[in-house]
């Protein structure tokens, strides 16, 4: 989403200021166009030639900069802006930035911009939660901009607590998000992610090599295109995405409450969890000593959570599942699509290089009830994308032939 793009990065007076040397790089490197406005205080704690050796850009301070074509600087870049961070935001320059005083390059050409505007307080922790300081970000979110919730920790002064500006890769994150078109605004996703565990005892369980990956990658390409996405997660061992509001379970059953809780207010529901189809019908209270002869465990059924959802679905509402086979993949996926009367089934085979759990990369092909679109090899971000335009293109499609029926049926005699 980035390359291409004319990122402008505001830096204050911040000790944090150098973290902004890494997130500039790594803007560049995914091919954007980077250039860096400093306040005269934030260049006590890094030279503007660091960000100019990064960016190939000039560092601009100065008010009064003029190009080689004699345009006012400030002016002629925010005309250019796509997105426009300033990080670390300090509280005087979110003061400023609140109430639309322009005194320095950077706060001028923050008025002059129409593009998306994104602030990263990093100040002391008194200094943020003093009333002044959040109405002012209350003032900035009432403007449209982005007010990024800081991180808790250690900070410079000492003090332990709110206040510390989140790392480059948090920062790239809104960035990527500001750049992303919302097709999904006012939606609400629920996708399920991760294997569940069945136990056994208190020590053993019974569960599958699911990492999360897919599911956690469709609930970040929800989130970044506007979707208010809730992620029920099995347990792993990935970050969630940001914004996005995660149940943690463990079990099948707890996974099919979730849901259940979940479902009935959402649009689109996303079923890309390993799920166990059995667990223990017996559970010991102590850990099974090993015996000498042979143990069997005997397994009932778990839910079949989207067979559920199939049955209850409300009216408009969409339901994908995943469908991971070993053989005959097609023909097992479409009988499921009809068996658990759902919208679409993403389909893709074990065996297949590339595909499967534990990889970065997924081969899947969906299945709709008209369709079957088969993917090559793509990076799980770029498979849920695919995933998000097919039901978007869905949903469109729909609409078009209701509103073909209706049109239809007004034409007929004696519907004047």
């Amino acid at each position: 989403m980035v390359a291409g793009k004319h990122i402008v990065l505001g830096v204050t007076g911040s000790i944090a200021a150098y973290k902004i040397a890494s997130l500039a790089s790594m803007l560049v490197k995914q091919k954007a166009d980077v250039t860096v406005i400093m306040t005269p205080n934030a260049t006590n704690f890094i030279n503007p030639i660091t960000f100019e050796s990064l960016t190939g850009n000039k560092c601009l301070v100065d008010t009064f900069d003029r190009n080689f074509e004699f345009q006012v600087e400030h002016v002629s870049l925010a005309k250019q802006t796509d997105v426009f961070l300033v990080a670390p935001a300090s509280a005087n320059v979110i003061a400023k930035a609140a109430h639309g005083i322009a005194d320095d390059m950077l706060t001028t050409t923050l008025l002059a911009c129409t593009c998306p505007k994104i602030f990263a307080p990093a100040m002391n922790t008194r200094m943020y939660q003093n009333p002044i300081v959040q109405d002012n970000m209350k003032t900035l979110t009432r403007y449209g901009t982005e007010v990024i919730t800081p991180a808790s920790g250690y900070l410079a002064c000492g003090d332990t607590g709110e206040g510390k500006m989140p790392d480059p890769e948090v920062l790239y994150e809104y960035i990527v998000k500001a750049l992303t078109p919302k097709d999904l605004a006012g939606k609400k996703v629920l996708v399920t992610a991760g294997p569940t565990q069945e136990k056994i005892d208190p020590v053993r369980y019974i569960s599958n090599h699911s990492t999360g990956k897919m599911g956690y990658a469709i609930a970040r390409q929800a989130m970044m295109r506007g979707a208010e996405v809730t992620l029920v997660s099995g347990k792993v061992s990935i970050q969630p995405p940001m914004g996005v509001r995660v149940v943690p379970v463990v079990s099948a059953a707890d996974m099919a409450q979730a849901v259940k809780e979940t479902a009935p207010e959402q649009d689109i529901i996303i079923k890309a969890a390993a799920v166990a189809d059995y667990r223990p019908g017996v559970t010991a209270d102590e850990k099974l000593k090993k015996k000498d002869d042979e143990m069997s465990i005997e397994l009932e059924r778990t839910e079949d959570i989207l067979a559920y959802l199939g049955a209850h679905r409300r009216e408009g509402q969409f339901l994908c599942g995943f469908s991971m086979e070993t053989e005959h993949m097609l023909e097992n996926s479409r009988a499921k699509l009809k068996k658990k009367n759902i919208d679409m089934i993403v389909a893709n085979n074990l065996k297949q290089e590339g595909a499967g759990f534990g990889t970065d990369t997924n081969v899947v092909t969906f299945l709709t009830e008209d369709d079957t679109v088969e993917l090559p090899m793509l990076s799980k971000e770029e498979v849920a994308d695919r995933l998000l335009n097919h039901i978007v293109e869905y949903g469109r499609k729909k609409i078009r032939h209701n509103c073909e029926d209706q049109s239809s049926e007004q034409l007929r005699p004696g519907n004047n």
